[in-house]
């Protein structure tokens, strides 16, 4: 079990990396349905291997001058801000209904709505940019209050930020799927160490094996390491195949998800 979540952190952090969705994405939902852990571990876990892994692949983009600093800092300020709200509501969210499996199913509907929204913008992005114009945001306040909510939605559902990143930095700052690819790993690296450091000092970790954890982090940095690689060689049209076809996969594990936490 152990060398399974490793490969699957492994793969989910390096196509995270090449599409600058974290990897959250996928490694949620996933380990949700093997039903490895409590969804409360996983979701922690997963924001850690998120952070490790953003970090990595920040690092090693930086001399491609991707990463839009005014806009990109501006956004991570308040996907920080973004990030402590979120897990605040994760926590209400888990408190109030008193077990692990609905709060599973909640963030996996939002998370497959959220998902199929993005892969039909993806799908349909040449009918909408002739129909819905994309905007280009100079604003501070709106820049981080943008931020803020994407912290919030990345934070919450444990995914590092995602299609939401993405969709959003396409419309609101004409981003082509690269450079969104960039910025968004960007921003993640500053909503989950903000969510990270919540956890520590509100002392809301929640329980899960060491070796676990081990295994995870250092998947994430291998992965990191390998997307950033990748994502070189890859024109923009192959990462939008790739999103594309990633997308399609996450939505059907959500809607497996939904259903398997519905019967618990």
């Amino acid at each position: 079990m152990l060398g399974l979540i490793f490969l699957v952190c492994l793969a989910a952090s390096a196509v995270g990396g090449i599409c600058g969705i974290g990897g959250g994405v996928i490694i949620k939902p996933v380990l949700d349905a093997m039903g490895v852990m409590s969804v409360s571990a996983i979701s922690f876990l997963s924001g850690l291997t998120v952070l490790s892994m953003s970090v990595i692949s920040v690092v090693r983009q930086r001399g491609q001058r991707q990463v839009e600093l005014r806009t990109g800092s501006l956004l991570a300020l308040g996907a920080v801000a973004g990030g402590i709200a979120g897990n605040w509501v994760f926590h209400l969210v888990k408190n109030a209904a008193g077990q692990d499996a609905f709060v599973g199913m909640v963030q996996s509907a939002v998370l497959a709505l959220v998902t199929l929204l993005t892969l039909l913008t993806l799908v349909y992005s040449a009918w909408l940019r002739r129909r819905v114009p994309s905007f280009r945001v100079h604003s501070a306040a709106a820049c981080v209050a943008i931020g803020g909510g994407m912290g919030v939605l990345s934070a919450f559902l444990g995914i590092g930020g995602g299609p939401i990143n993405l969709a959003v930095l396409y419309f609101a700052f004409s981003m082509d799927t690269k450079k969104a690819a960039a910025n968004s790993l960007y921003i993640i690296m500053f909503s989950q160490a903000s969510s990270f450091a919540t956890s520590v000092i509100q002392g809301t970790i929640p329980g899960f094996p060491w070796t676990y954890l081990q295994a995870m982090v250092p998947a994430g940095v291998l992965g990191g390491l390998l997307g950033s690689r990748v994502n070189r060689h890859l024109s923009v049209r192959q990462t939008d195949q790739l999103f594309s076809a990633l997308l399609c996969v996450i939505i059907l594990i959500c809607i497996y998800n939904v259903r398997r936490f519905a019967s618990v």
